[in-house]
């Protein structure tokens, strides 16, 4: 049986007002809207905008600490996830969403106005920002949902975290020999793993949580060009 949006984060402790439920609606329209001018998702339908974007995202407040009026960078966001719904759950949050696609960028910028969230829209690669004095280490919580490798995905993201701070990659089910492999990266970006964390979607599918904390200064050399992360990961 199909649910809505509120029951389905009910069941994982996640409480969503009228006005928050509203705000969805309008995301959900706004993504389909202009998914048919450019390629935002390949996830069309309304339960699995639900399950596999909305509460996919908001579990990211369920695995982790969310500090009161925290800066959160979402690395990649994309169409805005996690970072816009978690904007919806908690509108303390001082939100940073970076692509490096100006027309997605296009859309985060209307998205924001849309839902009256001060958003900063950022179109920059990760590789480039990251070497940016004013950018690196100002972040409380650094997201990404990517489909990079979690040692790639380290090197792109672990520059912006605050010493103290955590980075939350969002994986699919079998993370355990990605995990083991991104040690090194850890070790070097000047972070360790503090935990991972598996949930099980609405749909049968699995959200895996890995979540790194910064306990160091990552060294200047970090992040490297592109290419070389790519090719000769850490």
């Amino acid at each position: 049986m199909h649910k809505d949006l509120r029951e389905y984060a009910g069941e994982y402790g996640i409480a969503l007002s009228d006005g928050q439920i509203g705000q969805f609606a309008r995301y959900e329209t706004l993504l389909l809207q202009w998914n048919e001018r450019m390629n935002l998702t390949a996830i069309t339908d309304e339960q699995g905008i639900r399950i596999k974007h909305f509460l996919d995202s908001l579990l990211v407040a369920s695995v982790v600490q969310l500090p009161q009026a925290a800066a959160l960078l979402d690395v990649g966001t994309g169409a805005g996830f996690p970072g816009v719904p978690l904007k919806i759950l908690r509108q303390d949050l001082s939100l940073t969403l970076m692509d490096s696609l100006r027309k997605r960028v296009a859309f985060l910028e209307e998205l924001s106005r849309e839902l009256d969230q001060d958003n900063q829209c950022v179109h920059a690669r990760a590789e480039e920002l990251g070497r940016q004095p004013q950018w690196r280490e100002v972040f409380s919580i650094v997201t990404a949902r990517a489909v990079s490798a979690l040692p790639s995905l380290c090197e792109y993201c672990l520059p912006f975290v605050r010493v103290g701070g955590v980075f939350v990659a969002l994986k699919g089910p079998s993370i355990d020999a990605e995990v083991r492999d991104a040690e090194n990266a850890m070790k070097q970006l000047g972070a360790r793993l503090e935990d991972v964390k598996s949930l099980d979607l609405p749909d049968g599918s699995k959200r895996t949580f890995v979540l790194i904390q910064k306990i160091s200064q990552t060294p200047a050399k970090f992040p490297r060009r592109g290419v070389r992360i790519t090719k000769y990961p850490l």
